[in-house]
């Protein structure tokens, strides 16, 4: 969600002059709200070098997610965005044009089968992120923790300590914002490895102890349920976090890696130090080594509808290859053989394996999706999770127990209903 989103609407045709003959305006919707007017319009400047003729305008949307699954119901939804993800992959041919085979743009980019269907690619990715959890290490290491906890009872532990021995709350759940909820769920792989989502899609109960939801689920329980994380989650703030976490005033948020570097240069204005943000990985070994899911972000994909597809690739093929962004959010480069970015260096220190899920076979594209969205449990967004939540703070009826049996039995119906 702080990816670059972008949307394009153009005016003009495929004719004119700058390179290839490309001009026309594309106006690019993005939630980047804090750097529309500087970091963009930079972009916009080196692009232009190569396009002249190619203006790029920007409007900046907040709710993105809701606001722009809202405008693919019409036609105007734009030449280039980043694909929602209330988009399903049997959706994809709907609503965008087809980039090329994944054979093809496999050779280049990173990522690639994240969204395509039926062997079209339709989204590439604006850059790659690791998944973990972002701490503020001075804060951990005052409470005596300077290596990542390996079990998660060892998590807590730590947690526990920086509760007792630190001023800093332990943990945010930014529960109020809500999508960073959806954080928790971008770890799946971290613990059942590449094959994590046929393994879930095959269980007929997943919030059972000894699975991935389980696990990624139940620490999120025990945290909040153990007192620590913030005394009101109601009031939280996802800007406000950013400050908080850079100053230490608190410990630790699950989160990508690219949140790093906004967290970093947080530190400029609130006290701290940009080294003492870093990421690591969730608390559990497979094979005696942490592992890290890495995916590709937002995918930038062209609208079906555009009347400007040309200039719309233009810029979707620049932004991707050529411009700066994935080094400036410290995220992963989507091209193939890129080099590490610094974010991932405690990666490196404490041999975390980063690993790719494993494509869904042909066929079962949209089968994940298909469970969830008929259970009515949406894994990558905030409601059930703050439902869990509230039961694990007391506001909500029932019990860890009876939280689970419920999403048990609603998943095994769907998958059932799906014939999974």
């Amino acid at each position: 969600m702080t990816a670059l989103t972008l949307t394009a609407c153009s005016t003009g045709d495929d004719g004119g002059s700058g390179e290839g003959g490309l001009s026309g305006t594309i106006t690019v919707l993005t939630n980047r709200t804090d750097i529309v007017e500087t970091t963009l319009r930079d972009y916009v400047t080196e692009f232009q070098k190569t396009y002249p003729d190619i203006d790029v305008e920007f409007e900046a949307i907040t709710d993105y997610e809701g606001d722009v699954s809202i405008r693919l119901n019409s036609q105007d939804y734009g030449d280039v965005l980043l694909v929602p993800n209330s988009v399903t992959k049997d959706q994809l041919p709907q609503f965008f044009e087809p980039l090329d085979t994944v054979d093809a743009l496999s050779a280049t980019y990173r990522f690639i089968d994240e969204q395509a269907y039926e062997g079209q690619v339709y989204g590439i990715a604006t850059f790659g992120t690791a998944n973990g959890y972002v701490l503020n290490k001075k804060v951990w290491a005052e409470a005596g923790i300077t290596e990542p906890p390996t079990t998660p009872q060892a998590f807590l532990d730590a947690l526990e300590a920086v509760g007792e021995k630190t001023d800093a709350t332990p943990y945010y759940t930014n529960y109020a914002d809500g999508w960073p909820l959806s954080q928790w769920q971008n770890n799946q792989g971290s613990f059942a490895g590449a094959e994590a989502v046929q393994i879930r899609d095959a269980q007929e109960a997943p919030w059972s102890d000894g699975n991935e939801q389980y696990a990624l689920d139940s620490l999120l329980f025990d945290v909040v349920a153990g007192g620590l994380s913030e005394a009101d989650p109601t009031t939280t703030n996802w800007e406000e976090s950013k400050n908080l976490l850079a100053s230490g005033d608190v410990a630790t948020m699950v989160l990508g890696s690219w949140a790093v570097p906004q967290i970093q240069a947080a530190t400029e204005t609130v006290g701290g130090a940009p080294e003492d943000i870093s990421i690591w990985p969730m608390p559990w070994k497979t094979d005696d080594a942490f592992q890290s899911r890495v995916g590709g972000d937002y995918k930038l994909g062209i609208s079906k509808h555009s009347d400007n597809k040309a200039a719309a690739r233009a810029w979707l093929d620049w932004f991707v290859t050529e411009s700066t962004f994935a080094v400036d959010e410290g995220g992963i480069s989507p091209v193939v053989g890129a080099e590490s970015p610094d974010t991932l260096k405690d990666f490196d220190t404490f041999g975390v394996q980063q690993i790719e899920l494993t494509p869904s076979p042909a066929g079962q594209e949209s089968l994940d999706s298909d469970i969830y969205n008929e259970a009515e449990i949406d894994l990558f967004g905030d409601q059930y999770r703050r439902a869990l939540i509230d039961v694990a703070r007391g506001a909500g009826s029932g019990d860890r127990l009876s939280f689970f049996e419920d999403l048990n039995s609603r998943w095994d119906s769907a998958r059932i209903a799906n014939d999974g």
